[in-house]
């Protein structure tokens, strides 16, 4: 029994030696990716928010210029991303959310109201309202009758919602039920200011306390439409990187840059991951994006990422597909 006991202590200490050069390995990792943080954060804050920290598994931490990465810096940090994606998504976006708490930083939000909300239309009824080329003449004739003051209209008024009211609170989401004919795509235009000049509205929808009349809600809310609206000769990559060119950077980068001199003032160092993602999220806007890549990968759509998006009279991508592309 006592051999076997020393035996086993022997065995322990040699264990125990190799985990403390692996511990040894670590902390000099750990110390180059310090010092090359330092030397990060003694950069201006505008050239501090274009610069970034790639762990790569093997090498060293490397120091990259988001803005202008080469092949196989992007191919590596693709690489690190797309490891979360398929890990857990969820706790890699938790992670941003928390970084962005650290520092105190609040998001804008927005609180929609809509307060006796009635949008009604005139249609003709039964034959009238079919499509034929006797129905446009005699609808156009009677519309400049109308105009006149000779002709009654013929039209049937039609109530499409009545006396709506609700609140919407920020960051929830919320969903809207209701059967074919009730009037969700109605309320949803209206919601977005993009409902017909040819409807009669009454009531009104607030965006924190504004009117539609005081502000633009197009810069604020978007309606996204059930039919596909794509350019078939492009490719679904090419899809997404046009969208993000035209989405630009906008007050992503100015978030990205109060939140740099925030860390800085409070000595926190961040993720090194979730600070490149974020700073190559901001960058956006430029062809061959690395965001792009990322959500092909989110959306499943890598597998069709070089595949045209496609039409009736052009062979393209499923219809489940180009709804995922579409709702991007």
């Amino acid at each position: 029994m006592a051999e076997s006991y020393w035996s086993t202590s022997i065995n322990s200490s040699s264990l125990w030696k190799g985990d403390e050069s692996f511990f040894k390995s670590l902390k000099v990792e750990d110390d180059e990716e310090a010092l090359k943080w330092a030397a990060l954060e003694r950069l201006p804050t505008l050239n501090r928010v274009r610069k970034g920290i790639l762990n790569i598994a093997d090498q060293e931490p490397t120091e990259i210029n988001i803005q202008s990465l080469a092949f196989q810096e992007r191919k590596n940090l693709l690489e690190r991303l797309l490891r979360f994606a398929e890990e857990d998504h969820e706790t890699f976006l938790l992670k941003l959310k928390d970084r962005i708490d650290k520092v105190g930083i609040d998001f804008p939000s927005i609180e929609v109201r809509y307060e006796h909300l009635n949008i009604g239309a005139e249609a003709y009824a039964g034959s009238r309202g079919l499509p034929s080329f006797f129905n446009s003449v005699v609808n156009t004739m009677e519309t400049f009758g109308n105009h006149l003051g000779v002709l009654p209209s013929m039209k049937t008024p039609l109530t499409i919602l009545d006396d709506v009211s609700g609140i919407i609170k920020p960051r929830r989401l919320t969903l809207l039920l209701g059967p074919p004919g009730s009037g969700k795509t109605t309320l949803l235009l209206a919601l977005a200011g993009k409902l017909s000049s040819d409807l009669k509205v009454s009531g009104k929808v607030t965006y924190n306390g504004h009117e539609m009349d005081e502000f633009v809600p197009q810069r604020t809310a978007a309606y996204i439409s059930q039919h596909d609206i794509h350019i078939p000769e492009m490719t679904v990559r090419e899809t997404l990187s046009f969208s993000a060119m035209f989405q630009g950077i906008g007050s992503r980068y100015e978030m990205l840059t109060e939140l740099a001199r925030r860390e800085k003032a409070a000595n926190i160092k961040p993720d090194p991951d979730i600070d490149v993602f974020m700073k190559a999220s901001a960058m956006e806007g430029k062809k061959d994006g690395v965001i792009a890549d990322y959500i092909l990968k989110i959306l499943g759509l890598d597998i069709c990422a070089d595949t045209l998006v496609g039409d009736q009279m052009l062979r393209g991508i499923s219809g489940g597909q180009k709804k995922a592309c579409h709702y991007r």
